[in-house]
């Protein structure tokens, strides 16, 4: 039985023998119903968008099976040709996936989805403040040696990333360079994005490495306030850190991508991609839960769902 809302001889795939068709739930990452029903308006919305420029030619796909790829490949880091065969064909996707991220469709994907959880949380939609920070991953030989470097810190070769969160951990902009670069210098350009989409952040979070100059060039080019989160040497062992700690957690989450564990992209842009598929993949998840009425395990984005007491009855 298929889980698209129509039957095959009147879904939108219009390649004969393609598969996509009649695609059933067969792995984890694939979209729930409750959770295409969330996606679904907002790609569709997504899609208008970019219909408005010259005309092109139609998606000869499904959009579900598109999307079920893109993320099959981000949670689970296969190649693109080792998608499996109930997708549609990996130049397809690998074509829709490269079309996107050319127009930024997934950041926008990005943005509607988190003015929800920002609303369901009861919080304006658009942010006020946010937390950055960076993270160094290793590099496969698909990494070309001008967008790689070495990172003397974290000892990996590789690419860092930049991220800028809001108050709840939601990713508000990414930017990807070598791992050679410091975290001050990967900054300045992050915290340009962050300016150009969101005027109302007027503060923002960050740990000593983005002490000194960063601070004033911020304050008097961009208008934004930086506040540096110093960590205490008097207290011994592990000790959470206000503001410091929800970029660090924003990581935790990411990480249980794989695609995201090891930086396979041939181009920086491409990995910027994969942060923002895997943010869309935990935020419709998390959509889906409030949908549904289901607690999450005690912190936003997990895997895991805290039963319910009618459920821990059905099951006895």
């Amino acid at each position: 039985m298929s889980v698209y809302p129509v039957s095959a001889e009147k879904a939108n795939c219009r390649v004969c023998g393609c598969r996509c068709k009649n695609r059933v739930v067969s792995y984890p990452s694939d979209l729930t119903d409750p959770e295409w029903e969330i996606l679904r308006p907002e790609a569709e919305a997504v899609m208008a968008e970019l219909r408005r420029g010259p005309g092109g030619r139609p998606m000869e796909h499904e959009l579900r099976a598109m999307v079920d790829a893109v993320r099959y490949v981000t949670k689970y880091g296969i190649e693109w040709r080792a998608l499996p065969v109930d997708f549609p064909p990996y130049e397809a996707v690998y074509a829709f996936f490269a079309r996107w991220s050319a127009r930024g469709l997934p950041q926008r994907l990005v943005d509607r989805l988190r003015g929800r959880l920002r609303v369901a949380a009861g919080r304006n939609e658009l942010p006020t403040a946010g937390s950055i920070d960076s993270q160094s991953v290793k590099a496969a030989d698909t990494v070309g040696a001008a967008s790689r470097g070495f990172d003397g810190g974290k000892k990996i070769n590789g690419r860092k990333r930049h991220v800028a969160v809001d108050s709840c951990g939601w990713l508000l902009a990414v930017v990807v360079t070598a791992a050679c670069m410091q975290d001050r210098d990967g900054a300045c350009p992050l915290l340009a994005v962050l300016r150009e989409r969101f005027s109302t952040i007027s503060l923002v979070w960050a740990d000593g490495g983005y002490a000194g100059r960063l601070v004033i060039w911020a304050r008097g080019v961009l208008h934004l306030s930086v506040c540096i989160v110093k960590r205490s040497d008097d207290v011994r062992g592990f000790v959470v850190l206000p503001r410091r700690w929800v970029v660090e957690r924003t990581f935790g989450w990411l990480m249980r991508h794989r695609r995201l564990v090891r930086d396979y992209e041939r181009r920086p842009e491409h990995h910027e991609a994969m942060v923002l598929w895997a943010t869309v993949m935990i935020m419709t998840r998390q959509l889906a839960r409030h949908a549904a009425g289901a607690e999450p395990h005690k912190r936003w984005g997990g895997d895991r769902v805290r039963p319910s007491p009618a459920q821990h009855q059905q099951a006895a």
